[in-house]
């Protein structure tokens, strides 16, 4: 049957809203708020396999650079693979695969992507190595009052104004996303509109999650010190689990991360120069 590769068509509506069909019903997931909003920029590129005008397979690059250790890396991820159950077995996968490669083989300093566990052998044919993150986490006291500062995202406004304070503030991590503000958008514009927070004391902002007990710090924009930012979500809080590795990981306990269907994979010079660091991908950059 034939087909042709498109790439980079976010403009295109008939193709984005294929496009979105598919991962709609793939992954339960569609892009459409996150491009109407403007969130959609040049650094999310869909590679898709196209029969007559439909999306039948698809990988898609993000552009992710890193400040590692004040340093700037430059990172692609590989997110939303997915092909039509009607076109599985025909080996689309490989050819987007083979695409990508091609166009940035030497242009970056790593690759990566997550992978469930339907296809680990598949991705080693493109030389990728499995390879292990760590997560810290720890169990708190705290005896003062809930300090941190709800910052509602309902539109527009909250929005630009949740970017900007992506865009001009460094985050306390070792390793963190930066310019691609868009990706960290997905979620506080869809999923986590509630999970943005500000701590005052410490002029600082944390996107978190409370479940029960437990804090889950997704991350620390600004230099508010960890501790005074676990502090500052009051004494509710037991337990405290990290989404990303912080500059100083005294006083945490560090466990191999192990998540369900979920296999971590990189290639290139950055994963090869720092295969003994023990360091997570920010749980909200995940795409």
């Amino acid at each position: 049957m034939n087909y042709c590769i498109e790439k980079n068509y976010r403009n295109n509506d008939a193709l984005r809203a294929s496009f979105n069909r598919l991962a709609e019903k793939t992954f339960g997931l569609n892009f459409e708020n996150w491009y109407q909003n403007g969130f959609w920029k040049d650094n999310y590129i869909p590679y898709s396999v196209v029969i007559d005008g439909e999306v039948v397979s698809n990988v898609s690059v993000n552009a992710c650079n890193m400040n590692y250790k004040g340093k700037i890396v430059k990172l692609i991820q590989l997110g939303t693979i997915m092909t039509d159950n009607d076109h599985r077995g025909k080996g689309y996968a490989r050819v987007l695969m083979e695409e990508v490669m091609k166009d940035y083989d030497g242009k970056v300093d790593g690759i990566y992507l997550f992978a469930n566990d339907s296809v680990l052998e598949f991705y080693p044919k493109f030389g990728f190595k499995e390879a292990k993150e760590y997560q810290y986490t720890k169990e708190v006291t705290i005896s003062d009052e809930c300090k941190a500062q709800n910052i509602p995202l309902k539109g527009k406004d909250d929005f630009d104004r949740a970017i900007k304070i992506l865009d001009t503030n460094e985050q306390n991590a070792q390793l963190y996303m930066v310019g691609n503000s868009g990706l960290y958008m997905f979620y506080l514009s869809q999923f986590m509109t509630e999970n943005l927070f500000y701590i005052e004391e410490c002029g600082s902002y944390a996107i978190a999650e409370m479940e029960d007990d437990t804090l889950i710090l997704h991350t620390i924009i600004g230099n508010g010190a960890v501790d005074e930012v676990i502090r500052a979500f009051g004494s509710k809080i037991k337990k405290v689990v990290l989404c990303f590795t912080p500059k100083n990981t005294g006083g945490f306990e560090k466990s191999e991360l192990h998540e369900e269907d979920t296999t971590f994979f990189v290639q290139g010079k950055f994963f090869e120069d720092n295969q003994n660091e023990e360091f997570i991908m920010q749980a909200i950059t995940h795409a």
